[in-house]
């Protein structure tokens, strides 16, 4: 890359005024007016004087177009990198290397300090001839902040979640190996049971890092069985009341005839636990499960199955109901990583359906998934 050394592009200074700026249709070769486009545009002639500012570029920059229009590149769009180096002088696009067809996109700084994103594109009329247009794009950088930010949330539970359990797996393993003579037959299994518990935790913890990876990608796979959903919801059920929760607490209703559901069974499973674990630790009263059939959410008409979990507790706010499948989003301070119904939600739309939140009849939270069938084409 060649730096330039003096302040000025050539053609700056003196350079004659640019006519008015071309039509929409002229720029854009008739495609789509600039104004329309998401991201901000500027464009320059082969004197560096700005010929097209877009109505994006004029909200990013905060300059209106009227005042960057017959302006200097550098004047109009005054960039530094994220050193103080004034960009145009450094890159020096009229009078640089003339290979040159583009700069890649990256992080400048307009004044005060704002940050956006930002890359160029050099228009020749041949190889290694003068320059005769700067093409600029600017892009907000506050949706990557939103992503960073996410992500760095996601990190900082994960790994707070993974502490304690971590903590005390090392803890009883380091005490029972120096003092295993001193226990008792009854306190080791104690301190096993503890270790082989909190082991169990860490894998749901990076187990849910794993599924929201693939759902952030798109690469969450769905291996389609025949799933007997009646007999999904009766095994959780029956697992808590092994568990100790009185066998009244849950009242699971099917509507049959139910049409065949071809779904993953694991992630089906997974979708259940955490609803109805949700309404366990969260709710109050009767946990209520009804299994209907129900239009497919793909197109109203071929046959879908539904399955509503709904409590009698204290309920979602209002303020909070589109906020429950985000990240983070907890219902209360009972614990957990925020992370459960994000990934129910990620599973549900994986299969092709569709996850709703409300108010329960009762008074409490709802959930409420549909699912299509979702019969493989090979069985059709």
């Amino acid at each position: 890359m060649s730096v330039g050394t003096s302040g000025a592009v050539p053609g700056a200074r003196g350079a004659p005024r640019a006519p008015a700026p071309p039509a929409a249709a002229e720029v854009s070769g008739g495609a789509v007016d600039p104004d329309d486009l998401p991201d901000g545009l500027v464009i320059a002639d082969e004197h560096g004087r700005v010929v097209r500012f877009n109505t994006a570029a004029a909200r990013i920059t905060a300059v209106p177009a009227a005042r960057a229009l017959g302006q200097h590149l550098e004047t109009a769009l005054p960039l530094e990198d994220l050193e103080g180096r004034r960009w145009w002088q450094l890159t020096d696009p009229y009078g640089g290397l003339a290979i040159r067809v583009a700069q890649p996109e990256r992080n400048l700084l307009l004044p005060g300090g704002r940050e956006v994103l930002v890359s160029a594109r050099y228009v020749r009329e041949r190889p290694t001839g003068p320059v005769r247009r700067v093409v600029v794009c600017l892009r907000d950088t506050e949706a990557r902040r939103r992503t960073e930010r996410s992500h760095a949330e996601l990190i900082a539970t994960v790994a707070h979640e993974l502490r304690s359990p971590l903590t005390s797996v090392k803890g009883f393993t380091a005490t029972l190996l120096a003092k295993w003579e001193r226990f008792t037959d009854d306190q080791k299994r104690l301190m096993l049971e503890t270790v082989d518990a909190d082991a169990d935790r860490v894998t749901r913890l990076i187990a849910e890092l794993l599924d929201i990876s693939r759902i952030d990608s798109g690469r969450l796979e769905v291996r389609r069985q025949l799933v007997d959903i009646g007999a999904a919801v009766g095994r959780h059920v029956q697992a808590y009341v092994a568990a100790g929760q009185p066998a009244d607490r849950f009242l699971v209703r099917l509507e049959q005839p139910l049409p065949d559901l071809w779904a993953d069974p694991d992630k089906i499973d997974q979708v259940l636990s955490n609803l109805i674990e949700n309404a366990v630790r969260h709710g109050e009263g009767t946990v209520t499960i009804d299994v209907t059939p129900a239009a497919s959410p793909r197109d109203g008409e071929d046959a879908g199955t539904s399955v509503t979990v709904s409590d009698e507790g204290p309920g979602i706010p209002e303020e909070s109901m589109n906020r429950v499948f985000t990240r983070f989003w907890r219902g209360s301070k009972r614990g957990g990583t925020g992370l459960g119904l994000y990934i129910v939600k990620g599973i549900v739309e994986a299969h092709g359906g569709t996850i709703t939140v409300g108010r329960a009849a009762g008074g409490g939270a709802r959930f409420r998934f549909t699912l299509p069938v979702g019969t493989p084409a090979h069985l059709l």
